[in-house]
């Protein structure tokens, strides 16, 4: 594997295979055609997304919460959109952020309960205002204004359907970006099957492999099996990811994997499924940036930072199993 300095984003990060970003790309954009296809599915399939609020079924804990009439499950929500920010963001890996950035919408709250979580105040304390479905119709349409690569959701899960029918009104008012499904990795195959079509990009954690660590720092002993059903059904939908002539991510799966001191993450069983079960193409971003936040100082085995030599390991894995689309941090 033959491994280029690329010099992007904070940490530096090198690409496994050859890209180049053109400072002066151009934002990809889809035809009137598509748009018109994309309303269509999503007029067809909203009711059933609805659906899945009362009694919750979501994500795989399936609370079983009416939240339409505000009761709130393990995430916290009603179907209140709560959003935290709505801006450009030049940090993602490079054929998201593109020259002109990602147009990052990141939900308030989460699924998830990570111990470690870099989002704690968004993600676990609820920092975030009340949106209408309008509001941020409007706020996908200024970020496709400002010259934004894509409509980025982070953390998308828990407000799937609110954000469908979000979706839909920036449609019809002409918002022609790729959407960008930024999300925890755990899915509910319901939800995921009524995007197919109407979900350009993929972007999901793929966080544990050992279901016991999924229990102890993010409160979910079944993440793997969903996760990984989740990462299949994406792949099915979308394929590997295709970028244009510009570097600039077009549609696809892009597995983001956060390794973990003391390879509490399982990097090794998670990269063997990605090669053998979903594609050797799989574009991988493998990630070194952890530190201990929230409550993971609490912890000992999360206490520390990443050693070097854990992260090395990680890359020596990647490179055994010759998945060489992506990008690992130097």
């Amino acid at each position: 594997m033959t491994l280029q300095i690329f010099l992007y984003i904070t940490p530096q990060i090198t690409i496994l295979k050859g890209w180049k970003i053109d400072v002066f790309s151009t934002r990809v954009t889809m035809s009137a055609r598509d748009i018109d296809r994309h309303v269509a599915l999503l007029k067809k399939r909203l009711s059933d997304a609805k659906e899945l609020l009362s009694p919750c079924r979501c994500c795989p804990r399936n609370c079983g919460v009416d939240r339409w009439k505000g009761d709130t499950g393990r995430c916290r929500s009603t179907t209140q959109l709560m959003v935290a920010s709505i801006n450009l963001h030049f940090g993602e890996e490079p054929p998201i952020s593109g020259s002109r950035g990602s147009g990052t919408i990141f939900l308030t709250n989460c699924n998830l309960r990570c111990l470690f979580c870099q989002n704690y105040p968004i993600s676990q304390l609820g920092t975030g205002n009340a949106v209408t479905v309008h509001e941020l119709a409007s706020g996908m349409i200024a970020l496709q204004r400002r010259g934004a690569h894509n409509i980025n959701w982070v953390t998308p899960t828990h407000m799937a359907p609110i954000l469908m029918e979000a979706l839909l009104i920036a449609r019809k008012r002409g918002m022609d970006l790729p959407v960008v499904y930024n999300c925890g990795g755990y899915e509910s195959l319901d939800m995921l099957r009524l995007w197919d079509g109407i979900i350009d990009i993929y972007m999901p954690d793929m966080k544990y492999s050992n279901p016991e660590n999924a229990r102890k720092y993010s409160g979910i002993s079944d993440y793997p099996k969903h996760n990984r059903a989740a990462i299949l059904e994406m792949h099915r939908q979308v394929g590997n990811l295709v970028i244009d002539e510009d570097g600039i991510a077009t549609r696809g799966l892009l597995v983001r994997h956060l390794v973990l001191p003391h390879d509490l993450s399982g990097t090794e069983e998670i990269l063997r499924f990605l090669a053998e079960e979903v594609s050797s193409d799989t574009y991988i971003s493998l990630m070194s940036q952890y530190f201990p936040a929230f409550h993971a100082t609490k912890v000992p085995e999360l206490s520390e930072p990443l050693a070097r030599r854990e992260y090395l390991r990680a890359v020596d894995i990647l490179e055994r199993f010759r998945l060489e689309e992506g990008w690992v941090q130097t």
